[in-house]
């Protein structure tokens, strides 16, 4: 078929407006199990001069040859009240850390500023937990608060810099891997704020890899007014082309875009109880054997900003057997480079998309930071993940196609049912007008009209020549989905029902348990049904 129009650099008023449509009341939407849940207090405030070390009760779940024992870990009491309830005013308190990821048992720097006189630390692993979707693993004493001076702003670059001192040093004896967030609580005012951390995991070996999708968060931070999309004139001229992990995220009270995106889905794997391992986006790209021997790798709902060496490490994996799940949309589009900060290495995200030539890394003989489709260097995100990117924004139910498939094995489906609200806010297509993996099966096909152009968003699984799977949702609002409950009317996650939610459960429970079990190719190999969806469909 032939190549339809695709959407280049939106403005910086757009990708705001994105934003805002695509993660509206994201902490709520990351609540949407916790009724009833358990709530134990084994663990207690550090003891300490300062933030470190674990508190009484915090031990790691059983590790064995295959890693964390995540049973072990989800069996332990849970804290429902891990949530952000008092944000307070804009500066009241927010903070980052020095590291993105770390390996248990390392040490990190956090760097907060406070109107307060003193505040607190606690770190939250994220999981299932009987329901809670958290576990408190540590506290801190109450620390001394301190006004940090305000950011900079590069002219070149316009990148924000906080150069803000270290506030403490957390170690993290007993932290198991997983997704933290720390929950920054200001004593003496009112005012708490996450930091998000990722314990990362030393081996991925037969596991299912979560990747925290961190450089997809900072790309769209726009704290200090600046981010990668636009300034503080809103528009695209004035956005940053270079944004650094040195700052606070602005978005979902410090959390990034993990609790819309990421959180629904680890509490589901978790409570399957599948071998898991974590890592980031920055660490695959760093690790180049970070990913061997791994069962599978999710990118998880929105996972947008990639370096060639995590594309590369990705193919690499599936190459060599490892399936690979999309389980969102608009993956792997923008080409990124990561340079040092002032803190360390690979905290800083080059894209300068269509600017590309003023770069000095791309002078120097760098890829340009354009998005992967584009010239030059052009290298579509679907040779990879099977489908591509379409457009947005859009608000469309997802049609069923193939309910035969395994995928679809409990849900009852029928072809022709319809999901409302599932398909959005941006979405992906098979296209083969584009290098397209084959055999390639498409499992639902969903008419949409993006900003007056009809088209369709796809689901598709393929099998490739290694025996890995590959699958992609084709819609971002997937991994939101899990947690949709009720009829919808009341406007949380986007209108979604208990029917989406019920669905997407068991859709993503099918997969998740085919995919640990080793290179679903080899087992459910894809049967290409392309050219009769589409012929179907009359496009």
């Amino acid at each position: 078929m032939d190549q339809e129009h695709i959407p280049g650099d939106a403005d910086g008023a757009g990708r705001r407006r994105f934003l805002a449509i695509a993660t509206g009341a994201a902490t709520a939407a990351g609540l949407g199990a916790v009724g009833g849940c358990a709530d134990g207090d084994a663990e207690g405030p550090g003891k300490g001069p300062a933030p470190s070390g674990s508190a009484p009760g915090a031990a790691a779940g059983k590790a064995g040859p295959r890693g964390l024992d995540v049973k072990a870990e989800n069996a332990r009491p849970g804290k429902a009240d891990w949530t952000v309830t008092k944000a307070g005013p804009a500066r009241a308190i927010e903070g980052f850390a020095d590291k993105v990821s770390v390996l248990p048992g390392e040490s990190f720097g956090l760097h907060v500023s406070t109107t307060a006189p003193r505040f607190t630390v606690s770190a939250y692993r994220m999981g299932w937990y009987g329901g809670a979707r958290a576990r408190l693993v540590w506290r801190s004493e109450a620390l001394p608060g301190v006004r940090q001076p305000e950011p900079t702003v590069d002219p070149g670059t316009r990148t924000v810099r906080t150069r803000w001192a270290r506030t403490a040093t957390v170690e993290t004896k007993d932290w198991p891997e997983g997704s933290y967030l720390l929950r920054l609580d200001a004593q003496g005012g009112e005012g708490q704020r996450f930091v998000p951390l990722t314990v990362r995991s030393a081996s991925t070996s037969g596991r299912t890899v979560v990747v925290n999708a961190v450089a997809t968060w900072q790309a769209y931070n726009r704290w200090g007014g600046y981010g990668s999309y636009d300034g503080p004139s809103g528009g695209y001229a004035s956005r940053s082309l270079a944004v650094t992990f040195d700052r606070p995220y602005e978005y979902d009270d410090g959390a990034g875009l993990f609790l819309t995106y990421e959180a629904p889905l680890i509490a589901l794997a978790e409570r399957l109880g599948i071998p898991i391992a974590y890592a980031t986006t920055t660490d695959v790209a760093r690790e180049k054997r970070l990913l061997e021997g791994a069962a599978a790798v999710l990118s998880l709902g929105h996972d947008e900003y990639w370096s060639p060496e995590q594309r590369a490490h990705f193919t690499a994996a599936r190459d060599a057997g490892t399936n690979i799940a999309i389980l969102g949309a608009n993956c792997c589009f923008r080409r990124i480079r990561l340079e040092p900060s002032d803190l360390g290495p690979d905290r800083t995200l080059v894209c300068y998309k269509s600017s590309y030539e003023q770069d000095s890394g791309f002078k120097r003989g760098h890829p340009a930071t354009v998005d992967f489709r584009s010239a030059p260097g052009a290298d579509p995100e679907s040779s990879l993940l099977g489908v591509i990117y379409d457009g947005y924004p859009v608000d469309a139910p997802y049609v069923v196609t193939n309910p035969g498939h395994w995928l679809f094995e409990g849900t009852g489906v029928q072809a022709g049912d319809r999901f409302a609200h599932l398909v959005g806010v941006e979405y992906d297509k098979v296209n083969t007008g584009f290098p397209t993996p084959r055999p390639i099966e498409i499992l639902a096909h969903s008419p949409v009209v993006c900003e007056g152009r009809p088209s369709h968003q796809d689901t598709a699984y393929y099998s490739a020549p290694s025996g890995a799977g590959v699958f992609a949702t084709g819609t971002m609002r997937w991994v939101e989905a899990l947690d949709a409950t009720g009829d919808g009317s009341g406007g949380r996650n986007h209108g979604l029902d208990a029917r989406s939610g019920a669905l997407t459960t068991r859709v993503t429970e099918n997969l998740l348990r085919v995919f640990a079990a080793g290179p679903a190719g080899r087992t459910h190999p894809a049967r290409d049904n392309v050219k009769t969806v589409y012929a179907g469909s009359g496009s």
